[in-house]
């Protein structure tokens, strides 16, 4: 049996090499198809390592509270949303007396017009996470750490100075081979000293890259911004406890608030877990679309060898008469062709594996976006370009294997 086999694969080798250009463009569609599906498969692998890396990097135990209910968002904030009313410091500080399974709370306030501009001299930022907040954060938030300088005091957010810690980038794009520290820089026209710079935290992700932070003191920040009212509030609850601390911020907030018994938050709470869960729900939905368009390319490029396999078949008519006349069976003409099918879809998804393997490599040296390609994925490449030759082989060596010798050998 091992034998049959292993002849039936040669002949189909065979075949293949006398057929290069016909054979390659004959599983094209195979090809791009089981790219497209490693490509895709190696990106979301990618950046759901460095989102979910990054949503971590704010702690496990941390709960994020915002006015608008938080996760995935399709279309406008509803009437209902807009018109809440905004948190406040007092919130915060209402959370951490009333709430025991909190540790600390930080409590953040920004604007919403955004478009800030920072200057040094002749350089500029555009883009930044600009927001006023509590020297808490440096407690609250697990990704927060100095690269070089100090975080503001208490002392500096009570007295209103004008006192600023940036991010890592910030720093590199106003002060190239400069220490940034001690330097004045220019926000919206008012003068602030830095007095830190944070440390490049892990992961980050589009806008939300937390290396463009740029922070001062939160009363600074009401002093120059007085219209500003949004707040952002990030908890931390003691190990162990989240579930009951995020329960009790609830509780705290709903009677703050006057939320009736009946009625759902008018807030929104997230923890680290959840927004990873949110995450992954939407990375699977994006993969399972793709996967589905990418299938079109391989049905059309089963189509495509169902086809030239029917072509062979006839080509080869006369050469299936004289196997069967000097005492091939039909098992073994059956074999052989579904082999040539399976041998040639299968070859066209390694050339398609190999090709989506470059192409992630390029993006990881070309980006920062880490492109890894999961063994599962270059499994499903393989099973399912095998796959497509069984199936749209079979009608082929079904034909083939049917033949009639005599038939066959009178074939021109």
């Amino acid at each position: 049996m091992r034998q049959d086999i292993k002849e039936s694969l040669a002949l189909a080798l065979d075949t293949l090499r006398t057929h290069k250009l016909r054979s390659f463009l004959t599983v094209l569609g195979v090809v791009i198809g089981v790219a497209v599906i490693i490509v895709v498969a190696s990106l979301m692998a990618g950046f759901d390592e460095n989102v979910t890396e990054a949503i971590s990097g704010f702690g496990a135990d941390t709960i994020a509270i915002s006015k608008i209910s938080m996760g995935p968002r399709f279309g406008r904030l509803s009437k209902e949303e807009r018109i809440r009313k905004p948190l406040t410091p007092e919130d915060g500080d209402a959370l951490l007396q009333q709430c025991p399974a909190v540790k600390a709370v930080a409590t953040s306030i920004f604007t919403q017009r955004g478009g800030q501009r920072m200057r040094y001299k002749d350089n500029e930022v555009l883009g930044m996470q600009f927001r006023g907040t509590f020297p808490d954060f440096m407690t609250v938030y697990a990704n927060a750490a100095m690269k070089e300088g100090r975080f503001f005091t208490e002392a500096e957010n009570e007295h209103r100075v004008k006192v600023v810690v940036i991010g890592e980038n910030i720093a590199d794009a106003l002060f190239p081979n400069l220490r940034a520290v001690g330097k004045e820089v220019l926000i919206d026209g008012s003068t602030y000293m830095v007095v830190g710079v944070f440390e490049k935290p892990k992961g980050g992700f589009g806008g939300e890259d937390e290396d463009r932070r740029v922070i001062i003191p939160y009363w600074t920040f009401r002093k120059i911004y007085t219209q500003a009212e949004e707040h952002f509030i990030r908890a931390q609850a003691y190990t162990g406890q989240i579930d009951l601390a995020v329960d009790q911020i609830r509780d705290v907030l709903r009677r703050r608030r006057n939320v009736k018994f009946n009625d759902p938050d008018s807030f929104g709470i997230q923890t680290s877990q959840q927004a990873v869960e949110q995450f992954h729900s939407i990375v699977f939905m994006v993969a399972a679309v793709t996967f589905a368009m990418s299938s079109i390319g391989l049905l059309v490029g089963g189509v495509g060898v169902m086809n030239i396999m029917l072509v062979s078949v006839t080509e080869r008519t006369r050469e299936i008469g004289v196997r069967k006349a000097i005492g091939a069976k039909s098992g073994d003409i059956r074999s052989q062709f579904l082999l040539e099918a399976m041998t040639l879809t299968g070859i066209g998804g390694l050339i398609g594996i190999l090709f989506a393997t470059g192409v992630a490599m390029l993006v990881s040296v070309a980006t920062s976006w880490s492109a890894v390609v999961p063994l599962w994925a270059v499994g499903l490449g393989i099973t399912v370009s095998v796959g497509i030759g069984l199936v749209f082989g079979v009608w082929p060596a079904m034909k083939a294997a049917r033949l009639d010798p005599v038939e066959a050998l009178r074939y021109e």
